[in-house]
């Protein structure tokens, strides 16, 4: 979904808001919503908000997401949220959003995080126009290492494009809103996820697997180093044709021969021979020549000098989000109790 920038982009199935978050270290204690005051929304979405608030007792900032469990019902994104919830609290890793605490009461359901105060990569790419081969190699290689580590979970994200990454004050990547991510035992069919970076088989529902990843992230290199995605239209539908015609229209002048290698092998029509879902698994992607310049080990250390450092003053700096209106949004009506069953165990 659009985090309500200008140029943000449609998404199908589940509306999520794109979580805020970043740097610092949550306390291991049990939290209440009487320890934080919310300062602000960072975000919105179809059926909640991300605000950043603040700890009373230790100042740290952090980011809360807040659905209103009526939408959440009325948009059938139960089964989304949950999902959401269950695969933050089994995840760590060094480019993945931290949760720290989740609650509900009679209205809301509520998500804790680190606050990421560096803004999207989406905005950073469109100021940027387009983004030199170094930098795209940098982001990738970060992104490669997480879908590595969800993919080795059997977890699939099902949501990678450049408004789901955060960049933390440091400027190296946070993926944030899971709320597509799902835990797989065999294939799913759920068609979700944004028009042009969706695989070919979502559009065609014959059943996806953790090969729709690497597909995205063939999609977010080429959009990374030519400012725009492969498969455009105004029309979702004439995307979708695009997409399944595998009709990729390469800049002028044409990108890095290595790069356009990587990107015809990540967008292979066919999920068996696509690079990140053979044999070797992300192996194949790793070893490309793309990444010759990539210590595997430094980027899991964040070890390498990123591209971006965001312009921060302080810890609780909001600069790089856009401003949202309140719009009294804490007046939402509370649910039964038949309704409020449905979340018992948040």
């Amino acid at each position: 979904m659009s985090s309500g920038r200008a140029g943000g982009r449609r998404r199908v199935g589940a509306q999520e808001v794109p979580t805020a978050a970043a740097n610092g270290v949550a306390s291991p204690r049990q939290y209440s919503l009487h320890d934080f005051d919310i300062v602000k929304t960072i975000g919105t979405g179809t059926f909640g908000r991300v605000c950043l608030c603040r700890d009373k007792v230790t100042s740290q900032y952090l980011a809360m997401k807040i659905l209103a469990i009526t939408d959440v019902i009325r948009l059938k994104q139960v089964e989304h949220v949950k999902n959401e919830k269950n695969i933050l609290l089994q995840v760590t890793h060094p480019f993945i959003i931290d949760m720290y605490w989740h609650h509900s009461d009679n209205r809301f359901l509520y998500m804790l995080f680190e606050y990421v105060c560096g803004g999207e990569l989406f905005a950073y790419l469109r100021n940027a126009g387009k983004f030199p081969l170094s930098s795209a190699t940098f982001y990738a290689s970060e992104i490669v290492s997480a879908l590595e580590y969800l993919h080795s979970l059997n977890i699939v994200y099902r949501d990678l494009k450049p408004e789901n990454l955060l960049l933390d004050k440091d400027g190296h990547l946070k993926i944030t809103d899971f709320g597509f991510a799902k835990k797989l035992t065999d294939r799913t069919w759920t068609l979700c996820g944004t028009p042009e970076y969706l695989a070919p088989e979502i559009i065609q529902s014959k059943g996806h697997n953790k090969a729709v990843d690497w597909w995205a992230l063939g999609i977010l290199i080429y959009e990374m180093l030519a400012g725009y995605p492969p498969f455009f239209d105004e029309n979702p539908f004439a995307i979708y044709e695009k997409i399944l015609m595998r009709k990729v229209e390469w800049p002028r002048p044409s990108l890095d021969a290595t790069a356009k290698d990587l990107l015809n092998k990540l967008l292979a029509k066919d999920r068996t021979k696509r690079f990140g879902n053979m044999k070797n698994g992300a192996e194949d992607v790793k070893r490309h020549r793309f990444f010759k310049s990539i210590d595997w080990e430094d980027v899991y250390e964040r070890k390498l000098k990123p591209p971006i450092v965001p312009r921060v003053s302080y810890e609780g700096d909001t600069r790089n989000f856009d401003d949202y209106p309140e719009n009294n949004w804490q007046s939402t009506q509370g649910v039964s109790e038949m309704e409020l069953a449905i979340f018992n165990d948040f």
